[in-house]
């Protein structure tokens, strides 16, 4: 399982391992992004099958939640770029169903006093070619490697069900970088992928201020949506992000 240690380290490697910007622009980017996240829906029935289908925001309430997340990229040959992403998340919820709720072989009763920790902590390898690139515009597409380690936890006074799932996702890749009134820009980028299995879309809305040094700047909104169907798990979720993000040049 990979867990936020072996982030950190596989982050510092990476950039240990690479050289300084040239005087292209070419090189290592650091970038930080934090803001708030709520839920818009969270529903769960483990097992997919037999278990009993609830909602972590209808049934319970989910309190919105502080995160973050690092990216390193290296920009190389101009037009390709590397990254590695770093993007843990939890979120709390509590409250009482009107209805029992079976989970991952626990039965919790009607109106019993439940809290839950819903953690989806995502670790990712991308690739990019920037097919088009001029001073005002960016575009380009690749292939995103989603590491995804995650689990749902529902506990009472009495007893405690938790279901982990990791696993390894392919995903497209895109990012849009138009600068329409410099120093002024519009981001729109993202990785997104649907399978009869499931879904995942990670996509971000947001204005940009680049003012031609080191630094880049943004605010903006952010989706995550998607979940898996089958026999073992089903699990939909949809947060909404509010965005602010700086990006550093080496």
């Amino acid at each position: 399982m990979v867990g936020m240690k072996g982030a950190t380290i596989l982050v510092a490697c990476f950039v240990l391992s690479i050289p300084a910007a040239s005087l292209s622009g070419e090189g290592p980017v650091l970038d930080v992004e934090a803001g708030g996240v709520m839920s818009g829906y969270n529903d769960v029935r483990i097992p997919g099958t037999t278990g009993t289908l609830f909602s972590l925001v209808d049934d319970l309430e989910t309190d919105p939640s502080f995160y973050y997340r690092v990216r390193i990229s290296y920009v190389f040959a101009d037009r390709h770029t590397l990254s590695l992403l770093a993007a843990p998340l939890r979120l709390e919820a509590e409250g009482s169903a009107d209805r029992a709720i079976v989970y991952e072989g626990e039965t919790f009763g009607a109106n019993e006093r439940l809290e839950a920790l819903y953690r989806f902590d995502s670790y990712r390898l991308t690739y990019r070619y920037d097919f088009r690139r001029t001073p005002r515009l960016r575009a380009g597409i690749g292939l995103t490697a989603k590491i995804r380690d995650a689990s749902i936890r529902v506990e009472s006074a009495e007893r405690i069900a938790e279901k982990e799932n990791t696993g390894l996702v392919p995903l497209l890749n895109f990012h849009l970088a138009w600068r329409f009134a410099p120093p002024l820009g519009l981001l729109f980028e993202g990785d997104a992928l649907a399978a009869p299995q499931g879904r995942a879309e990670d996509i971000l809305l947001a204005l940009f201020y680049d003012g031609g040094g080191r630094m880049t700047f943004r605010l903006g909104y952010r989706l995550l949506e998607g979940g898996a169907d089958n026999d073992e798990v089903y699990s939909f979720a949809l947060l909404h992000y509010a965005v602010l993000g700086a990006s550093f040049a080496f």
